[in-house]
């Protein structure tokens, strides 16, 4: 249950990717892909690289999830606007 949690506020947190640029490396799956795993490695990460089971999943559980789903979108946002430099093809490379 506590993997769930954390893929669902990835996902929750993904949603408000539609107000940021499209820098993100994959376009909008990208930011998708790199909100979850970002969100399930971090939490997996607190909890000592062990799920905990369903009688120990809290809301709180659900909120670990929200520091990972942040640096995986931004590691999947800057890797883009990365490449769109480097390839030329930046906003402020016209």
């Amino acid at each position: 249950m506590a993997v769930l949690a954390w893929c669902m506020m990835g996902l929750a947190l993904w949603h408000f990717t539609i107000w940021l640029p499209d820098h993100f490396w994959g376009g909008i799956v990208g930011a998708l892909i790199g909100a979850v795993i970002g969100a399930v490695f971090v939490a997996w990460a607190i909890h000592g690289f062990s799920v905990p089971s369903r009688h120990d999943t809290h809301l709180v559980t659900a909120l670990e999830a929200i520091p990972g789903t942040l640096i995986g979108l931004a590691v999947v946002w800057y890797e883009g606007l990365r490449r769109e430099r480097a390839g030329g093809l930046g906003p402020e490379m016209v």
